[in-house]
């Protein structure tokens, strides 16, 4: 029995299978390009092949119903003398059947010489029986108070959750952490590999320490870019964001007093928070057009690379402008969305597996203090407020630490997984840590210290250096 059918929408499974002869390689997979098999993909990729290789649904019933794994691979360029590199990009709910390709050209693409560098969807995304959840996106009544637009919000949302475990109860219990990295076995098994490598980015760090936690002796080697906490608990993950966001706004705030002669917002750091501030206040009581208070509040908390244009922007609306393009609230730091996203299976792997509250006063209440804590980025908190009215008991993570080559990566000024968080990480299973002096979410491989990855894979060899990220670019 297989649920492959979940993955309709996006890809006929039959057709991935038996679209042009497919040629067994000697690893037992049936390889083909993913140009001729995976709906949308880029026609003139004549390098990277797709395949699907079968895993139980519930590995208690390893003879029970099975699901399809999409695969895909883009070949060592050079001689291959080491494992493949198996890829994630994170999310959870992220696809990453691209990863090889954007990963191949990339400042790290050095990787791919002597490695296959392999990507997949875990199961619940894209083409891996992908969960057909929509959530329900109706707006709430806009005359209410926010709070009860809020509330309307999470009761929505609660009944589309419920919904859907309803509808596939063992598929939802079985979405955890570890059951995707035994997926991420079975990978290996069927690549023929007795070791991989491992490149794990954001939430895919997460996937590579429970990996390691479970398959250490399985593993060459692991690079966990931007990298999650230990213990996951969406509580503090709102705390750490939103925390790290308010810290971006103040750092952001100096480096405008540093120009005033440009901006004429003032010289000091709190002289130009204040104005900020000042300015939002105003335009909160009395909005002009498309800019209101929330629109300046949206602006104060983003990455280093925008801070010239979004300077530029605020001393516009101070004067009485409209910025060319009106800029809402977002949640920090998120590169968007590359691939494939689905986001049940995000909801599902972050809430069964952290012990935060599932009802609404409290999650509220939560909101309402990390605004009064952090009046700029207070506000953004948005994985808590998913885990209302969960209806499965939490299943935390409990990693360990391993024996094989780590290599982990931390960006000093990032908001969307802090600093702290790798440092933590670090504590519990070990690992060197690189540092990157950037504000930008798995911003290695876009470096030209991505050789150092470059070097651990080939090498094992590891390092503590900091590297400089990106500049800010100048007024």
């Amino acid at each position: 029995m297989s649920i492959s059918r979940f993955a309709v929408p996006v890809l006929v499974a039959a057709v991935l299978l038996s679209v042009a002869p497919a040629i067994a390689a000697a690893d037992g997979l049936s390889w083909q390009l993913c140009s001729a098999v995976a709906k949308g993909w880029d026609p003139g990729d004549d390098r990277t092949e797709c395949a699907q290789v079968p895993v139980p649904l519930d590995y208690a019933d390893p003879g029970g119903p099975k699901i399809d794994i999409a695969v895909s691979r883009v070949r060592a360029s050079g001689d291959r003398t080491g494992p493949a590199v198996l890829l994630n990009p994170g999310g959870p709910g992220q696809s990453g059947l691209g990863m090889p390709g954007d990963l191949a050209d990339s400042r790290a693409g050095g990787i791919g010489v002597h490695h296959d560098l392999v990507g997949f969807d875990p199961r619940g995304v894209g083409y891996s029986a992908d969960l057909p959840c929509p959530g329900d996106t109706t707006e709430p009544d806009p005359s209410l108070p926010e709070k009860e637009q809020a509330r309307q919000a999470a009761e929505r949302a609660t009944a589309a959750n419920r919904a859907c475990v309803d509808a596939h109860p063992a598929f939802v219990r079985n979405l955890t952490t570890p059951t995707i990295a035994r997926d991420l076995d079975r990978i290996r098994e069927a690549l023929g590999e007795d070791k991989i490598g491992y490149y794990g980015v954001s939430w895919g760090t997460a996937l590579g320490a429970q990996y390691r936690t479970m398959f250490d002796a399985h593993v060459d080697k692991m690079l966990l870019d931007s990298v999650m906490p230990p213990d996951l608990n969406v509580t503090a993950m709102d705390d750490g964001q939103t925390t790290a966001g308010e810290n971006t706004f103040h750092d952001f705030a100096s480096w405008i007093a540093r120009y005033d002669a440009v901006y004429h917002f003032g010289t000091t750091e709190p002289d130009v928070a204040n104005a900020l501030l000042d300015l939002r206040a105003e335009l909160t009581a009395h909005p002009r057009g498309d800019v209101d208070g929330a629109t300046v509040n949206g602006m104060l908390a983003n990455p280093r690379r925008d801070w010239a244009d979004l300077a530029k922007q605020l001393a516009l609306i101070r004067a009485g402008g409209t910025p060319a393009t009106s800029r809402k609230p977002q949640r920090l730091g998120w590169d968007g969305e590359p691939y494939a996203f689905n986001h049940f299976q995000q909801t599902a792997l972050l809430c069964t597996e952290s012990p935060s509250p599932r009802d609404f006063e409290t999650v509220w209440q939560h909101r309402l203090d990390r605004q009064e804590r952090l009046p700029v980025a207070g506000g953004y908190g948005s994985y808590e407020q998913l885990c209302v009215g969960w209806p499965l008991p939490a299943r935390p993570w409990a990693f360990t630490p391993g024996s094989s080559p780590l290599q982990l990566v931390g960006h000093t000024y990032e908001p969307v997984t802090p600093i702290g968080w790798a440092l933590a990480m670090r504590g519990r299973i070990g690992g060197a840590l690189m540092t990157i002096e950037d504000d930008a979410h798995g911003s290695l491989s876009s470096l030209p210290c991505a050789d150092a990855a470059v070097t651990f894979f080939d090498t094992g060899k590891t390092t503590s250096a900091s590297c400089a990220g990106a500049p800010i670019p100048a007024p």
